[in-house]
């Protein structure tokens, strides 16, 4: 299992993914899930993903060498975002076809989804989630955050936070807490993480950051809003319970 989320709005977006990845609960190791694809001056590009290792794998893999080898259709040559979701979706598709046959038999999910987010040159940022079938969704004023792999349990922060006029940096915390909450929930995610932050019309991802198990800052993080939370609670006025009047005498012997 593994967690990945993006958000956007007026002055960027922010992306993270953590780096765990399990084959039972005997065992597990740690690959890396968010790719940057940038073109300093002209795209920015970063994708995330979850799902069937092999299958992610193998569409980043089949990403790199479209660029290597100079393909008519590559991350560098398509023309805008919503191009380059649809060409992520079928080539995700290729692959999930080619190993669809043996993944079955086995009885393997092959299944894989993908979080592309970043700005072309004449184009505005945009964020998309790119679904195993292939097909996509953007991400919109109104739902400005997109989240794949174990989501519920970072939801609820993003829920109450997320505005399309939140700060970008106030918007990296708020992811950073949010990957740190389900790492909190569900053993199955886990560090290192990484997280990215792109401001509107740089086209250069300056901030980037990885923290690893026992980072200082995800430690003292973690701690503080913990507390925060806990005072948050206390500080809540008690339930105005609703009583029953209880029967009288009368109506017990009645009854």
């Amino acid at each position: 299992m593994t967690y990945c989320l993006g958000i956007i709005n007026r002055f960027g977006i922010v992306m993270g993914a953590d780096s765990r990845t399990n084959a039972g609960v005997d065992y597990t190791s740690a690959y890396r899930k968010l790719f940057d694809f940038s073109l300093p001056g002209d795209r920015v590009i970063v994708i995330c993903s979850s799902g069937n290792l092999s299958v992610t794998q193998g569409v980043i893999i089949g990403l790199q060498r479209d660029i290597k080898n100079g393909e008519n259709t590559n991350l560098y040559t398509l023309s805008s975002m919503y191009d380059v979701a649809h060409y992520i979706g079928n080539k995700s598709r290729q692959i999930q076809d080619r190993d669809r046959a043996w993944l079955e038999k086995d009885k393997i999910s092959y299944q894989c989804n993908f979080l592309l987010g970043g700005q072309i040159k004449g184009e505005p940022p945009e964020l998309y989630m790119i679904y195993p079938q292939g097909n996509y969704i953007q991400a919109t004023k109104e739902t400005p955050f997109l989240q794949i792999g174990e989501t519920k349990y970072g939801k609820p922060l993003l829920d109450r936070t997320i505005t399309y006029d939140t700060p970008l940096e106030a918007m990296a915390k708020c992811a950073l807490l949010s990957i740190d909450s389900t790492m909190k929930s569900n053993l199955s995610v886990g560090p290192p993480i990484h997280l990215v932050m792109y401001e509107t019309d740089s086209f250069l991802l300056r901030h980037k950051l990885e923290l690893r198990l026992g980072d200082p800052y995800l430690a003292k993080m973690r701690k503080q809003w913990e507390e925060y939370v806990r005072q948050s609670f206390e500080a809540m006025p008690n339930i105005q319970w609703q009583y029953e009047e209880q029967q009288s005498q009368e109506d017990i012997l009645i009854d």
